[in-house]
């Protein structure tokens, strides 16, 4: 799971939690330097969410208990949401006890003015439950925000050799391989769609399904232009050369989600060849996919069986088009979604790679780190987790400004 932020502003390094005084109670603060009313408004805005929540649950409650004549469906969506509802209705509770407990304390600091030994105890209590409550806030807060409900689906990766020649394309299968062994040290499955590849060991494109749990979720963040720096095989001077790999990483949709309708489709058979041009198969194995009104075209020619590549290209197929009408919606939010993760754009280059000097960095938010142990897929984790917990905070933000 992705780290939970510390306590303190990621830009100003301002502490987001004050110690309290009895004229001075907590008061949460934002991510940035707002004022005290500012703060109030917030935590405001975030309760009246959740007071909203809370009349949801008691009129889910109260439907349900008069549920004589609703159908199974109706039931089963009520019961559904009451069960996401209360995990965040319960969180709220657990706040409100602290805080309770927090404003006890105070009350005690202020009556044991005689008393130096239990005040100095209450002053060490307030000062141990200030964290408590600022970590459950933003627990409570991360429930309140919305979920992206292709997080948990499979994808499709595709990445694709750019500018550079042939150092291009080995970079593409290095970048392949990553994500390959990434899946393997995340317990997901790997099971590769396509790959077209060069004549030196890398690859002009490769494509691969990644199944498993919250998969999108994970590499979503992935898609952009990624760039190295090294020192080619063929270079005789020792000069640095840079070329790029593009990344594509899109939910997979299933039939019910993106329909598509036989008459839209134009398919063709054609015989499988393999890098530098050979036939590697005498017959109409590969398949070529259209669909009219998109334009999108896929083909797939790793399988023997024609069966199996047309499988695999309508799978492709139906998520392009899932992610052409995602990213369609999303263009739109644009200007809501300045600050966050980049702009989600599939030419921004969002990483580069320099193997001289031993480090990846990632642009979007400032890290850099180790090449090694991000290559083999072992750590690739920790620009993950940064990327989240920087898209988390953004989201808080804007949460607390709605």
């Amino acid at each position: 799971m992705p780290r939970i932020s510390g306590i303190y502003d990621r830009r100003s390094e301002v502490p987001l939690w004050h110690a309290p005084t009895s004229d001075r109670p907590l008061i949460p603060r934002s991510c940035s330097a707002f004022s005290t009313d500012q703060a109030l408004s917030l935590t405001d805005a975030i309760t009246w969410r959740l007071r909203g929540l809370q009349a949801r649950h008691a009129q889910l409650c109260s439907e349900l208990s008069e549920s004589a004549g609703m159908s199974p469906g109706q039931m089963n969506s009520l019961n559904r949401e009451l069960s996401e509802l209360e995990p965040k209705l319960h969180a709220w509770q657990q706040l409100e006890e602290q805080r309770q407990e927090y404003e006890g304390l105070l009350e005690m600091t202020r009556d044991a003015k005689e008393d130096p030994e239990l005040r100095q105890m209450a002053e060490q209590d307030l000062k141990d439950l200030g964290p408590a409550i600022l970590e459950q806030e933003r627990e409570v807060a991360k429930m309140l925000l919305p979920r992206d409900p292709a997080d948990t689906k499979p994808v499709i990766l595709e990445v694709r050799a750019g500018a550079g020649g042939d150092e291009a394309s080995l970079f593409a299968k290095e970048i392949f391989d990553m994500y390959q062994k990434y899946a393997a040290e995340s317990g997901w499955r790997f099971e590769l769609i396509a790959i077209s590849e060069s004549e030196k060991k890398g690859c002009k494109e490769a494509s691969a399904s990644v199944m498993g749990e919250n998969v999108y979720n994970w590499l979503k963040y992935e898609s952009g232009v990624h760039r190295v720096q090294r020192v080619p095989v063929t270079e005789t001077q020792g000069r640095v050369h840079t070329s790029t790999v593009s990344v594509v990483v899109m939910p997979q949709a299933d039939e019910v989600e993106v329909e598509v309708r036989d008459e839209d489709l134009r398919i063709e058979t054609f015989r499988a060849s393999g890098a530098g041009g050979q036939h590697v198969n005498t017959t109409c194995s590969a398949v070529r996919v259209t669909h009219i009104p998109s334009g999108t075209v896929v083909a797939i020619q790793d399988e023997r069986s024609q069966h199996k590549n047309k499988a695999k290209a309508l799978g492709v197929l139906r998520a392009r088009i899932f992610d052409k009408i995602r990213l369609e919606q999303e263009s739109e939010l644009s200007a809501e979604r300045k600050g966050q993760i980049g702009t989600m754009d599939r030419s921004e280059r969002i990483r580069t790679y320099n193997f001289p000097q031993g480090r990846v960095t990632d642009h979007r938010v400032g890290l850099s780190v180790g090449i090694e142990n991000i290559m083999n897929g072992s750590r690739l984790d920790d620009i993950i987790d940064e990327l989240h917990e920087h898209s988390q905070s953004e989201a808080l933000r804007k949460l607390c400004e709605m």
